[in-house]
């Protein structure tokens, strides 16, 4: 019995051991792990501006992330960055940090780094027990060019003429390609292009100001380089005030009763909802989204002018409503609403053809709310023209057409009480009065003479 027990006291003390030893054997693989952290630095280019700062994300999802370290070699000197250490959750769990997001301060112009060719390296490492507890190493160098000098702008011709609600075009010369460039009207923007100039660096912007933007708007043209340095230049102009027509549109409930069951879904209202509440909702929400949508579609364009000389205007028709006019809809002998009229309405005989006003790009033609049946032309750089409430679409998005090109007939889809076209013009994103483009006096003083000085 004893000789029983004293044989069984090594086979217990042997899986003693190997219980011992296979936690500690799985634990030390998993410590002693060779894969080296992650590292991504999002550097969108190669130059670095003189306030430069980028987003460095490092990870390491089996030790975690021990620290990282970041320098600027130029000229032959080392300039550190960065140099920062995370937690340890304990010896036997590894770092404390999986991932993280740094942001690595370059600032070049701050520390007296000049302009030029450099080496930006970087250097992470985690918690595995490998290299004697040093942990993986994660190296990476990025060639990089330091410049901290705005670019110039060289704003050419002479000083803008704009009126409220108008239009013109600025030109200038950078003194640097520069991925982003163009004018500041106020708070918006209007892209330059590169146009048909002998000299590669001018560039080209038609510019808008809304009806609401007044006498002392200021305009800048503006350029951001590479290295995200931002240069800035003033465009002499003259703002001429306008004061725009007030007019008050009665609604009836013959109107509502006969128009607004089609907008029901558009938004979200049923059979037995007041119609009055519905048009509401149509004039004001549903009015703000086409707003969006119908901008958004001008947000970009071709590169190219497709248009040449004045626009035209709906053949034989007479002007029910202008550019601008303050709207004040009155139900029952009280005022509900107040809107402002985006556009020039144009009345002629029912179910008119209506001819592009210009050459250009069809980039819409479709429904769109309030506007009913739309085509939106994009004819380059910028400028755009509208004509809804049609009753009918001749037309293609991506269709290219020539001035007099028939893009529809004339209707009173959308909020239309009678058969109209309803002609807006839009520079990038911004409404502005048709009757300038109408004028090919005006076009030819504010447009064209300013191009082809330059040209």
């Amino acid at each position: 019995m004893n000789a029983k027990k004293n044989r069984s006291k090594p086979v217990l003390f042997g899986l003693l051991i190997l219980l011992l030893l296979v936690p500690l054997t799985v634990l030390l693989i998993k410590r002693m792990e060779g894969r080296p952290p992650s590292m991504s630095l999002d550097m969108k280019s190669a130059s670095l501006g003189a306030d430069q700062e980028l987003a460095l994300t490092v990870g390491d999802d089996q030790s975690g992330v021990r620290g990282v370290w970041a320098a600027l070699y130029k000229d032959g000197k080392e300039t550190v960055l960065l140099d920062q250490q995370f937690p340890s959750a304990g010896i036997l769990s590894g770092g404390a940090v999986r991932s993280k997001t740094i942001t690595l301060p370059v600032n070049p112009k701050a520390r007296g780094i000049k302009d030029g060719k450099a080496v930006l390296r970087l250097v992470t490492r985690d918690y595995s027990w490998r290299k004697w507890g040093k942990g993986n190493q994660q190296y990476a160098e990025y060639d990089v060019i330091i410049d901290t000098r705005a670019p110039q702008i060289d704003v050419l011709d002479s000083a803008l003429n704009l009126a409220q609600g108008g239009a013109g075009v600025v030109l200038y010369t950078l003194s640097e390609e520069c991925p982003t460039s163009g004018v500041m009207v106020g708070d918006r923007f209007f892209p330059g292009f590169g146009g048909p100039f002998k000299e590669p660096l001018t560039r080209m912007a038609f510019i808008a100001l809304d009806y609401r933007q007044g006498k002392d708007t200021p305009i800048t043209a503006t350029a951001n380089d590479f290295a995200g340095n931002q240069g800035t230049a003033g465009v002499p102009h003259h703002i001429n005030a306008r004061r725009f027509r007030h007019d008050t549109i009665a609604i009836g409930d013959n109107f509502l009763n006969a128009k607004m069951p089609e907008f029901l879904t558009q938004v979200a209202a049923d059979g037995g909802t007041p119609m009055l509440d519905v048009f509401l909702r149509v004039n004001r929400d549903l009015r703000r989204q086409n707003y969006d949508t119908i901008t958004g579609i001008t947000e970009t364009s071709e590169p190219r002018i497709y248009w040449q000389g004045a626009f035209s205007r709906l053949p034989g028709s007479a002007n029910r409503a202008g550019f601008a006019d303050q709207r004040k809809y009155v139900y029952n002998g009280k005022t509900i609403d107040q809107q402002t009229h985006l556009g020039i309405d144009l009345a002629s005989l029912q179910h008119s053809p209506v001819p592009a006003a210009n050459s250009g790009k069809v980039v819409f033609a479709d429904t769109v709310g309030i506007y009913g049946r739309c085509v939106v032309i994009d004819h380059g750089f910028g400028l755009f023209s509208m004509y809804a409430h049609l009753s009918h679409i001749a037309v293609a998005a991506d269709q290219v057409v020539a001035k007099g090109d028939i893009l529809g007939k004339t209707g009173k889809s959308g909020l239309a009480g009678g058969d109209h076209l309803h002609f807006s013009m839009l520079v990038h994103r911004t409404f502005v009065n048709p009757v300038e483009w109408w004028d090919a006096q005006w076009i030819q003083n504010n447009i064209t003479s300013k191009i082809e000085s330059v040209k």
